[in-house]
């Protein structure tokens, strides 16, 4: 189990909403005498690509190759993203701009590793441009080998049933991260990637396991998908395929920095994996493996292949 697959061969197509994620890191020796709020000095200011782009960058970081397709608008976090994810993250980013939006932007203020707020900026794309994406996407299909549908909400998805339809007639395999309540627009996905609480919202909640794995393929059966994994963070992973029992792992238990962007972790791995001949199970094993490294770091961040091995093997 600690011999991984060569990931270079694999091919990835991520589509979905790409933000900006800004940090601001500094400290807070005294409480504003404006209103009752800290006053955070900065001393150091970070930014990298959040979303989709941080599901393509950590497929990347696995030696995958990757082409990210999005939109962004005509503006200075937009021309950064791009120039990020090409020159530092190795992804080839195909990303449309629309002069109607602004770049999405999260911006984080933290001090002594906690975060103390978090700014969000964001805009619908417009139809012409979503038109635009979605031809290039039928193009781009040809050369992958698994797709990651990235919806965060944003809007940049707004045709991913279309996407599917398209994907899966060119018998490609389709990982979707949903967001929201209206998860029919992932029909026929081959597999859905809820969190826990994600889960909850669309199916209620659950007393027990039996409850949970009846609800799990109750929800895996209406949507016709091939499986759905339910993230549950500290209670590891479930996989439903119509199994008897679903396939389970268990959390890694290590200490946890940062659960922002395991999910982007999550999705990229098993995207990953899939992609170069792995069945489902063992990219199960190897994507929990992976959220468990990078709950440890601050921020989004990636894992890389050796970094699972080491993990593997210690």
């Amino acid at each position: 189990m600690n011999m991984l697959p060569s990931f270079e061969a694999s091919r990835v197509l991520v589509v979905g909403d790409v933000m900006l994620d800004r940090y601001w890191f500094g400290d807070v020796e005294r409480i504003s005498p404006e209103a009752p709020v800290p006053v955070l000095k900065v001393s150091r200011v970070e930014e990298r690509p959040g979303g989709a782009a941080n599901v393509a960058r950590n497929a990347a970081a696995l030696g995958a190759k990757c082409t990210l397709l999005s939109v962004v608008g005509e503006d200075e976090a937009g021309v950064l993203l791009e120039r990020m994810l090409n020159a530092q993250h190795n992804v080839k980013a195909l990303l449309h701009r629309d002069n109607t939006i602004s770049t999405t932007i999260k911006l984080r203020a933290i001090a002594r590793q906690q975060q103390l707020m978090r700014i969000d900026f964001e805009t619908q794309p417009s139809h012409e441009v979503l038109r635009a994406k979605l031809a290039d996407y039928w193009e781009k299909l040809k050369d992958a080998d698994v797709v990651v549908l990235s919806d965060y909400g944003k809007g940049g998805l707004t045709h991913i049933a279309e996407m599917i339809r398209l994907a899966r007639e060119a018998g490609k395999p389709v990982l979707v991260d949903p967001k929201g309540e209206d998860y029919a627009r992932y029909k026929g996905a081959t597999l859905l990637t809820p969190n826990r609480s994600e889960f909850r919202q669309v199916a209620g909640s659950w007393r027990d396991e039996d409850e949970l794995t009846r609800k799990a393929e109750q929800l895996r059966a209406e949507l016709q998908l091939e499986s759905l994994l339910v993230t549950r963070s500290e209670e590891g992973m479930s996989l439903y395929s119509g199994d008897p029992q679903p396939f389970r792992v268990a959390a890694q238990a290590r200490e946890v920095y940062d659960v922002s962007g395991a999910g982007d972790t999550v999705i990229a791995t098993l995207a990953v994996m899939l992609a170069s001949g792995a069945d489902l199970p063992k990219a199960v094993i190897v994507a929990n493996r992976a959220a468990g490294i990078v709950v440890g770091k601050l921020g989004t961040a990636v894992v890389s292949r050796e970094e699972i091995i080491e993990n593997m093997n210690g």
